[in-house]
């Protein structure tokens, strides 16, 4: 017969066992030091000593390579030549000048174009008016970069060109956008006291490749974010101001405060590469637009006119190549010296080919404001924006003689009146600036 236990009996046994098991297996939650691999530990130390030891070298070669580099840019002489021989002019007070305001400085910036043009531009102001008024050369800068930015999605990145333009790009904007006092409108942002377009510049090329790179040709969209980044960096200009109790729009300033007629103004080169008495392009990279309407005279013509625009009042405008050693900033002169080509040898085929094998760039915009006969040479005041126009005595001019004007100067901007017996000579139907 099979022995029953209570069914109570059983549930206590079991429920014991259980209980007595949790017990047993119940745990605590600790937290304890870490083990540490002591080998592993001791070669990780080992790695970081022999980094800092390897880091240190390092450092300490590099500091002796740039100590070096300095040393070497301190002792550093530059190829020039004797002075002493040259009659000169003793200051710019010597010129017969026109009017021009004092030089400024285009400071870090590849804008020499905008400061010489708009330089002019006051000069022919004042010829023309009788008003003295110093223009903004920032509100040119400022419309020319939007310019480019268009002209790059137009060619689907083929055209863009940094900083640098021609004198006529200054005419080209301001019959478009007009222009302003630079008392209106520096393109100084707050907390700066000198222009520097170094981020401005590499902000707009980066955001222009990346159009580039992603086939991004929404014009209008590209050149709002252009604009966008340049009222960053130097400010929007404005588009309504006040000038001698008046209200102007741009435009309207150029109209009735300026009264210069921007049609009467003509560039002119002297190059083999086409036929002179007619109209071509200037084929440089700052030449970005490809403007073709530069008038090509005979090099004799060419310089001759600016020897007598210059002495009847007329100032011109400048275009050429400041890289030569004859372009001596620390004695105010650019000469073309013997041991380059004596003066009688420079002649249009000596001075078209520095221009074709690149020995003769074009660098720099500057302005003719005086001149002056000594011992038989013509000497130039030239207004110069431009870093080596401030190594000098004489802060913002150089003395230029007729040698370096006709070799290393490759075209100008006049007024159309300095050329009017040459301009006869040309075709009637000229090509557009458009």
């Amino acid at each position: 017969m099979r022995k029953i236990f209570p069914v109570t009996l059983v549930t206590v046994a079991v429920s014991f066992v259980f209980a007595t098991m949790a017990a047993a297996q119940t745990d605590s939650v600790l937290y304890v030091p870490r083990v540490v691999d002591s080998t592993l530990e001791k070669i990780e130390k080992d790695s970081d000593s022999l980094k800092a030891r390897r880091d240190s070298v390092t450092s300490s070669i590099r500091k002796a390579q740039k100590d070096l580099k300095e040393a070497q840019r301190k002792a550093r002489k530059e190829f020039r030549f004797d002075v002493s021989g040259i009659h000169a002019p003793d200051s710019p007070g010597v010129f017969a000048t026109v009017f021009h305001f004092p030089p400024v400085a285009q400071w870090r910036t590849g804008t020499c174009w905008s400061f010489s043009a708009t330089s002019y531009i006051e000069s022919e102001v004042a010829r023309q008016t009788g008003r003295k008024i110093k223009l903004s050369e920032m509100h040119t800068v400022y419309y020319e970069y939007l310019a480019k930015a268009r002209h790059f999605v137009q060619t689907r990145g083929e055209t863009w060109n940094g900083e640098g333009s021609e004198a006529n790009a200054l005419i080209r904007v301001m019959k478009e956008h007009g222009a302003v006092p630079e008392s209106v409108y520096t393109g100084l942002v707050p907390g700066e006291a000198h222009h520097d377009h170094a981020a401005l510049s590499a902000e707009v090329a980066a955001y222009l490749d990346y159009v580039k790179a992603h086939d991004y040709w929404d014009e209008d969209a590209v050149v709002d974010h252009v604009r966008l980044i340049l009222n960053a960096h130097i400010g929007a200009p404005p588009t309504e101001f006040k000038f001698a109790g008046k209200t102007y729009t741009p435009m309207t300033f150029l109209a009735n405060v300026m009264k210069i007629n921007l049609n009467d103004y003509v560039d002119v080169i002297s190059t083999l590469s086409f036929p002179y008495y007619t109209q071509g392009p200037y084929e440089v990279p700052d030449n970005w637009w490809y403007d073709s309407t530069y008038y090509n005279l005979p090099l004799d013509k060419w310089y001759g006119a600016i020897v007598s625009g210059i002495q009847k009042g007329y100032s011109i405008e400048l275009g050429g190549d400041v890289s030569e050693p004859g372009w001596y900033g620390q004695k105010d002169l650019a000469v073309v010296p013997d041991y380059d080509i004596p003066s009688s040898y420079i002649t249009p085929a000596s001075r078209e080919f520095r221009f074709h094998n690149q020995t003769s760039t074009d660098d720099h915009g500057i302005h003719v404001v005086g001149y002056k006969a000594i011992d038989g040479r013509d000497w130039f005041l030239i207004k110069d924006s431009g870093s080596g126009g401030r190594r000098g005595q004489f802060w913002g001019y150089f003395f230029m003689r007729d040698d370096y004007m006709r070799l290393k100067m490759l075209c100008y901007t006049v007024h159309k009146d300095v050329l009017r017996d040459l301009l006869d000579k040309f075709p009637k139907v000229t090509a557009s600036r458009e």
